[in-house]
């Protein structure tokens, strides 16, 4: 092990979890934002909506990223959309989180039943204000593990990104064994790298549940 190297080369990594890190936030913010949305499309049963988000729900989670990464940045310039590579990760992997975020929203809003919301609409709550106090609250509390699990999964998604030229994790470790051959200094570096970004999110997410278990179970 080339420990020479593997110094020389931390600034290099830093740069690339930078890039990791932002495009993995971004992905996970509008992919809970879509999953929400879709969530409550299914869940209310809006007519052609409905079945718009089913199609949207099954094309995005029976393709591999990588093809919908190709369609994003190789595709669309075909009919003249265009966007940098960047732009793409981030659309690439709120595409797919959102179907999987959607499916996790969904079974938290079906846990609640609709006694909860008939009572809500006889004592006069609008259907927003019964959606904001009454049923996400309540979805968000028994869909967070599946949320969790999902966050993760996204963040390790991102080794796929590099495809687009990316000078993320995964591409820089591929550019430095191409470049001197140091295969298992640049491994290393990689793993330790994601151990890095993972972890602590994995750790913050174990916290945050069991608070809210204990939470739930106190009521």
């Amino acid at each position: 092990m080339d420990f020479n190297f593997i110094i020389e080369n931390i600034p290099k990594y830093l740069e690339a979890m930078k890039l990791t890190v932002s495009i993995g936030i971004m992905g996970i913010i509008f992919s809970i934002l879509i999953g929400i949305i879709c969530a409550l499309i299914l869940y209310y049963k809006v007519p052609v909506i409905k079945q718009v988000v089913e199609i949207y729900i099954e094309l995005s989670r029976n393709t591999p990223l990588v093809i919908q990464l190709f369609f994003l940045y190789f595709g669309l310039p075909k009919i003249g959309i265009t966007f940098n590579s960047y732009i793409c990760a981030v659309l690439g992997l709120s595409f797919l989180g959102g179907s999987y975020m959607c499916e996790a929203f969904r079974s938290g809003l079906e846990s609640v039943t609709k006694g909860q919301r008939e009572s809500g609409l006889s004592i006069g709550l609008t259907e927003s204000q019964l959606i904001t106090n009454v049923i996400l609250p309540q979805a968000f509390t028994v869909s967070f593990p599946a949320i969790a699990a999902n966050i993760i999964f996204l963040l390790k998604e991102t080794s796929v990104i590099g495809i687009l030229a990316l000078m993320e994790l995964m591409y820089l470790t591929r550019d430095l064994i191409g470049l001197y051959y140091k295969t298992n200094e640049s491994l290393f570096m990689l793993v330790a790298a994601y151990l890095i970004i993972i972890l602590p999110v994995s750790f913050i997410l174990t916290v945050i549940e069991r608070r809210i278990r204990y939470a739930t179970v106190g009521n």
